[in-house]
């Protein structure tokens, strides 16, 4: 136990420096930066080259011609993230497309992460796997990949079968299915654990169909856990005839395809309000056609759910079986239950009884819904577009310093990042100190 001991004083300590950097309008009860999460990370550099060309994309111009970095290169950004992020800290394996760097390489980075205490996901169109059968199983036995996240929507360009002709988010359904059915058979094959979760660009020629994209995904819950909706950012490569979508207007339809008109009650943050909004709930097949609905585990409007939440936080805010094996998973339960066990039954028991009420059943999965919203130039320019620099949850290590993504994306750091190439060893430490 002493293990477990030592990890969730680590965490707690990267927690608490997180909630210290945020403004005390910022610490709302569903405020989950600095009381589960310290923040999330991104590699940058790791393949930046993709075979789509999408009208969404956050690339710039150069992508495709710059150069890769080495792998002890993205090792080291890694060990910089690990050392803000804490224990089980998430980490997107990202920049164009990492799945077109060498099978061997993506293996060694995804290993490398997990070695050193972070999860990560990789972040992906999917269309190398479809082209190489067993590609995700060797990531997941070789590499140890539990996450991924696969990019699907109309603006991609690139796709090489019937898809290619998609006109409308509908026509795109059957690809999500087929990733279903691929992540539930690279469980079955591999007897491991691998969550899935899809990302989406929003414009407004595809906002109308939002429901139904979120239909889509209720119902292979089973095999994704969350779909992440991104608001599109004029930043980039991206289409200039492309506009986007206020994130109201998106949390509209977003309620529409959850069944649950009310479901921002359910309404979590990480970090700033204007950079992200997600609901967790439980995912429930609804007896009428292509009708499944969401639940959010908690409403801002029951207080004792509320509160429930804010002890939940107190107790075990941070702890995390995401890099267990099965012998370290029974300790950690072990150890909750002996100091939380009362807890579970008095307070956590009541309200799976309330969800019960409320959605008919248990039977049903793990689902969240996110949406990302990006900052353009012009935004970041504003007071509120400081204040939301200020607090960033999602960064990218750059030379040794942490980046929030919005000035990777919007003002040049990423172009001048492939400029400057790799950089020069360290020179050694006689030479430094002469």
């Amino acid at each position: 136990m002493a293990g477990i001991r030592q990890e969730n004083t680590e965490t707690r300590s990267a927690l608490a420096a997180a909630w210290a950097r945020l403004p005390e309008a910022l610490r709302t009860p569903t405020q989950y930066l600095g009381r589960h999460y310290a923040g999330c990370g991104a590699t940058i550099g790791a393949m930046p080259k993709c075979d789509f060309a999408c009208a969404g994309c956050y690339l710039g111009e150069d992508a495709n011609r710059a150069r890769p970095r080495s792998i002890a290169q993205i090792k080291t950004q890694l060990r910089e993230l690990r050392a803000w992020l804490g224990p089980v800290g998430n980490v997107q394996l990202t920049d164009g497309e990492v799945s077109l760097r060498p099978e061997a390489e993506v293996i060694e980075l995804i290993r490398y992460a997990r070695e050193i205490g972070l999860v990560p996901m990789l972040m992906t169109h999917g269309e190398t796997f479809r082209r190489k059968p067993g590609l995700l199983e060797r990531l997941m036995v070789e590499g140890g990949l539990t996450e991924i996240s696969i990019h699907i929507d109309t603006t991609q360009r690139g796709r090489r079968d019937r898809f290619a002709l998609a006109r409308t988010e509908a026509d795109l359904d059957p690809l999500r299915a087929e990733f279903a059915t691929m992540i539930r058979a690279a469980r079955h094959s591999t007897g491991r654990r691998l969550e899935a979760a899809s990302t989406v660009t929003v414009t407004r020629d595809n906002l109308a169909e939002v429901p139904g994209i979120v239909r889509c995904l209720l119902a292979h819950a089973d095999a994704f856990k969350m779909v992440s909706f991104q608001p599109l950012a004029d930043v980039g490569r991206t289409d200039p005839t492309l506009r986007g979508v206020h994130p109201d207007e998106l949390w509209e339809k977003i309620a529409e395809g959850a069944g649950e008109p009310a479901i921002r009650r359910g309404e979590g943050s990480l970090g700033h309000p204007a950079c992200s909004r997600f609901v967790q709930g439980l995912a429930v097949k609804n007896p009428a056609p292509n009708r499944p609905r969401l639940f959010p585990f908690y409403r801002s409007d029951q207080p004792d759910e509320i509160n429930a939440l804010q002890e939940l936080f107190d107790r075990v805010g941070g702890m995390s079986f995401r890099l267990d094996d099965r012998w370290t998973a029974l300790r950690r339960a072990a150890w909750m239950f002996v100091r939380h066990g009362g807890f579970a039954l008095t307070r956590l028991l009541p309200q799976a009884w309330k969800l019960w009420r409320r959605a008919g059943t248990l039977r049903g999965n793990y689902f969240a819904i996110v949406s990302h919203h990006f900052m353009s130039a012009a935004e970041i320019a504003t007071p509120e577009g400081q204040e939301r620099l200020d607090v960033c949850a999602f960064k990218v290590s750059i030379n040794g310093q942490l980046e929030s993504m919005c000035s990777v994306n919007a003002l040049g750091l990423r172009e001048k990042f492939y400029r400057e190439g790799e950089p020069a060893a360290a020179p050694s430490a006689v030479v430094a100190l002469a």
